[in-house]
């Protein structure tokens, strides 16, 4: 850790011994296959809460692994128990959660499609004919029905505007694309209801990738580009190519591993599907032409790597895109708890980011 902290403080130093280095260290790393490197020996070592975060967060950063994350479900009725037993767990914690981010909630349906709408008590008169569709994480299996509001209520809360919730389809009813389906689905209806460009799209893990995939398929369909979007952590590769699956990995105490949970909850909805397909894995996709977008992630985070290869892609095509990396987080705790410091920040954030970008 002394030695990490050391090379990141010395950048000067750094850069007199590039200039300095052989001709050798200056080739191009096409020029030597990844596969044929020696890898990098990690002793082993413990890693302390970090001070530099609130006390709240601290607590979040402290927890155990999660339980189970390398004991998935194995026939579909246990993925569907599942996902039954995470929406007893959230269920009653939405009603306090509303109040304190003083929203009101109220299902309905969208063309076939189960929905929720999140409306503020007060909004600003810039966002009355703003909308944001938000669709949730949970490894395309978990999070259903109330289960998947708290990051819906969080933005509608902090940036006070509007927002409808996707209840897509999941596994074991619905395989791939039905959650993609379902989305594109309230995407069409949303794009009626405000101008294209005054409509955000936003999600985190699997909702982030979904939140990619929908502009992906948005093109393909011709249809118009929403004003902004923020996919947070999302899972853009579940080839489970990137860096991070390595240096976070029994670091990252949300998704632990990259052969854990997650990893087999996206092959149960993935149903056979080549992983690789950017409606799967959208940092192959084309997203040349993709709208303004702010993406989250965690020092900690499994999928920072997917975070970060998924901004560099959209600045390679062209796309203003924004990168914010917390402290010490792993997967998705900038939407753990609305009354953590640093959540607030996160959706702060996002939410003047979308302010900046949509149209009023």
């Amino acid at each position: 850790m002394i030695a990490r902290s050391l090379r990141l403080a010395l950048p000067a130093t750094a850069a007199w011994l590039l200039a300095a280095a052989p001709p050798a260290l200056a080739q191009t790393p096409t020029q030597t296959p990844a596969t044929t490197l020696a890898p990098r020996d990690v002793p082993a070592r413990a890693l302390p809460v970090p001070a530099t975060v609130s006390p709240q967060m601290q607590a979040i950063i402290a927890q155990p692994l999660r339980t189970n994350w390398d004991k998935p479900p194995t026939t579909p009725e246990g993925w569907r128990q599942l996902a039954e037993s995470n929406v007893t767990a959230v269920a009653p914690q939405i009603p306090a959660m509303a109040e304190r981010m003083r929203v009101t909630i109220e299902p309905s349906m969208i063309d076939g499609v189960r929905v929720y709408t999140i409306t503020p008590a007060e909004m600003p008169e810039r966002n009355r004919n703003r909308l944001a569709v938000h669709v949730h994480g949970g490894c395309y299996v978990l999070n259903p029905r109330e289960a998947a509001l708290p990051e819906a209520i969080f933005l509608a809360g902090f940036a006070r505007m509007k927002v409808i919730a996707v209840d897509y389809r999941m596994p074991p009813d619905a395989y791939f694309p039905a959650a993609l389906d379902d989305a594109m689905t309230v995407y069409k209806a949303a794009i009626r209801m405000v101008p294209p460009a005054n409509l955000a799209v936003f999600g985190s893990s699997a909702g982030g990738a979904l939140t990619l995939e929908m502009m992906l398929r948005a093109k393909q369909e011709g249809l118009p580009m929403p004003g902004a979007i923020a996919p947070g952590t999302p899972m853009s590769d579940v080839t489970k190519q990137g860096d991070s699956f390595q240096s976070n990995a029994m670091v990252d105490n949300v998704l632990v591993s990259p052969d854990g949970f997650c990893d087999a909850a996206t092959r149960f909805y993935a149903n056979g599907h080549d992983l690789r397909d950017p409606l799967l894995s959208p940092v192959y996709g084309d997203v040349r032409g993709f709208p303004p977008t702010i993406l989250t992630s965690g020092t900690r985070d499994l999928l920072l790597s997917n975070t970060v290869r998924m901004h560099r892609a959209l600045r390679q095509a062209g796309t203003e895109a924004v990168l914010q990396v917390f402290e010490g987080q792993s997967h998705a705790q900038y939407y753990r708890d609305d009354r953590v410091p640093e959540v607030k920040e996160a959706f702060d954030e996002i939410g003047l980011f979308f302010d900046r970008h949509l149209g009023r």
